[in-house]
């Protein structure tokens, strides 16, 4: 008997706790009279509907405090007059003392009658600015719903907030429902308060970056009149530098003296080292690999020193390895806050059937960030190399001007659904020895739209143009022509297997031969659909263009190619697997070519 009491015992204590236990039965939501909307706001706002088990004290928990975050839900969509009950078991759950609850629940029922829809009688706010856009829903005749109310409120103090009132804020507010006429009368008072200027910074959280850069590459605007954006404006721009793992500015909540708005400054710094490698793999370019060291406080004023080296075109057949190795400096705020000063200098190898080509280029420039999505970027560059061809050898050296311009709309540069890019390069270049003067223009667009059920179906588009101007095509540098084919232009299609066949004397005669061209025109279009949240397909079509002017016509020879892809969503981004044929040629359809890398394709 006494080996039976352990069993006995546990068993015992299991069924007295049971006791205490209950999984509902049943928790249903009955509104006959609701709209769809209103009946998603109330299973969204109704704690007892998300409920999966519990015992029966936290029912009846949370059957209370159901009664005002769906009384809350039903203001938010204009009922004003509505009724609700909860029922546990019967009991009205407002009745039940929240310590007396009963051992078991088998059933909650919610009940709510909405009640008619209430609009706004009288929609009145101010005083306001002149720059101040209220939402067009907080007007008479529209439905009274409280976020339209509370948008005017915040609309209103941020446009006094915006002209330097900082203290802005509601001063009286009257609020009636008209129940006999089903209205809601609104009338809201702001108090602007003064207005502020820029106080005190107190830098607090950089232990390696030094205070005085800090406050440099935020650009605080001390003693000018207060704004927000000046505050998001300073955010960024510390964020920007990739120092920093948090940046908040706190603003007082008391006025400084002389009418100022003091602020502290929290940062916290990441660890300044990183590493990184990346691999990318197609049956015609070969393997592309890349490693690279970063500093991003390398003097402790958040400048950061990054070197790289990248190896392609491994195992792609006889053209060899390509290789690049460079350095780079930059140093935020330099001059004014929103420019940096960069230098690079960067050593390569290309080598291509049509040209070998080994060259050492240095550049000092400065990037200016004009907005969040517009910069700007010119430098000073000059460029020395060795160019071999089947034909000739020549050593050049050139002086450069690198101009660019980028636009960024999109939402995911990695993965992009919706929005456009934009990027244009210009080149101009001086000959020093060997070489005649010219300018290269590379310009590069993108748009991404995306529809469907949770945005599944996405349709992008890339165009890219180029022209060399000046120099022919025996004149320019070899790299600063235009090839087409491979992956960053028509997949399917070798390698820059799309160039030109030309005659030219090079001291012993006219001779024929092959090179880029001096126009390109490209596109590329795809269709992706999400089959599940980490699972994708593409199907695509490439098409590249190459000209032996500066003005691409009808007439230049041009090759394509299509194929499908599969992507799978990782952390670090989708993982790529594009299958691709020729399109045009007499390989159309007969030669399979593939592509592995993270991101998109474009």
């Amino acid at each position: 008997m006494r080996s039976l009491r352990r069993p006995i015992a546990i068993a015992t204590t299991l069924l007295m706790l049971a006791g205490g236990i209950a999984r509902a039965q049943n928790v249903e939501l009955i509104t006959p009279d609701a709209s769809d909307d209103l009946r998603r706001a109330l299973r969204s706002a109704s704690v007892s509907l998300g409920r999966d088990g519990g015992d029966a004290q936290d029912f009846v928990a949370a059957a209370r405090a159901d009664y005002r975050r769906l009384l809350t839900a039903l203001y938010s969509e204009g009922h004003y007059g509505g009724t609700i009950s909860i029922t546990i078991d019967g009991r009205e759950a407002a009745s039940i003392p929240p310590l007396e609850a009963p051992s078991r629940v088998s059933e909650v029922r919610i009940i709510v009658d909405p009640g008619p829809r209430y609009r706004f009688g009288r929609a009145e706010i101010g005083p306001v600015t002149s720059a101040t856009l209220l939402p067009e829903a907080f007007a008479p005749g529209r439905i009274a719903r409280t976020d339209a109310v509370r948008g005017a409120a915040r609309a209103a103090i941020d446009g006094w907030r915006n002209e330097g009132h900082a203290r802005a804020d509601v001063a009286r507010q009257d609020v009636a429902a008209i129940h006999p006429e089903t209205q809601l009368d609104v009338a809201i008072e702001i108090d602007p308060g003064p207005r502020l200027t820029f106080g005190e910074l107190v830098i607090e959280g950089n232990e390696d970056v030094r205070t005085e850069r800090v406050r440099e590459i935020a650009g605080y605007p001390q003693d000018r009149v207060f704004s927000p954006a000046e505050i998001e404006a300073a955010t960024r721009r510390l964020q920007r530098t990739g120092t920093f793992d948090s940046v908040a500015f706190i603003e007082s909540e008391d006025i400084g003296p002389g009418d100022t708005v003091p602020f502290r400054l929290l940062v916290d710094e990441r660890l300044p080292r990183r590493i990184g490698a990346g691999l990318e793999l197609s049956s015609v370019d070969g393997l592309n690999v890349s490693a690279y060291w970063l500093h991003r406080n390398l003097l402790g004023g958040a400048e950061r020193f990054r070197i790289e080296g990248e190896a392609s075109n491994v195992d792609a057949g006889a053209d060899g390895i390509d290789y690049r190795i460079g350095a780079t400096f930059a140093r935020p705020a330099t001059f004014k806050p929103d420019i940096d000063l960069e230098t690079s200098a960067t050593l390569s190898q290309i080598n291509e059937d049509l040209y070998f080509l080994r060259q050492l280029d240095a550049r000092l420039g400065l990037v200016q960030y004009i907005r969040d999505d517009l910069t700007y970027r010119a430098a000073l560059g000059g460029l020395i190399a060795r160019e071999e061809t089947e034909d000739r050898t020549r050593d050049y050296a050139l002086l450069t001007l690198p101009l660019e311009a980028t636009l960024e709309q999109r939402d995911d540069p990695l993965d992009a659904k919706q929005g456009f890019f934009v990027n244009l390069e210009i080149t101009p270049f001086a000959g020093i020895t060997g070489l005649e003067s010219g300018a290269r223009i590379l310009a590069d667009g993108r748009a991404y739209l995306s529809f469907g059920a949770e945005d599944r179906v996405t349709l992008a588009a890339r165009a890219q143009a180029g022209s060399v101007l000046g120099a022919g095509l025996t004149t320019a540098p070899a790299d600063f022509l235009f090839y087409s084919g491979g992956g960053g232009t028509v997949r399917g299609q070798p390698y820059q297997s799309l160039s030109l066949t030309t005659q030219a004397n090079f001291g012993d005669g006219p001779v024929e031969f092959e090179s880029g061209g001096a126009s390109f025109l490209g596109a590329q279009l795809e269709a992706r659909v999400g089959v599940t949240d980490t699972i994708g397909v593409v199907g695509f079509y490439d098409i590249g263009l190459v000209g032996p002017e500066a003005l691409p016509s009808t007439d230049d020879p041009l090759h394509a190619g299509a194929g499908i892809g599969l992507r799978y969503g990782s952390p670090i981004g989708p993982i790529r697997l594009d299958l691709a044929t020729p399109a045009t040629g007499d390989k159309a359809g007969e030669r399979l070519e593939f592509y592995i890398g993270i991101g998109q394709a474009f």
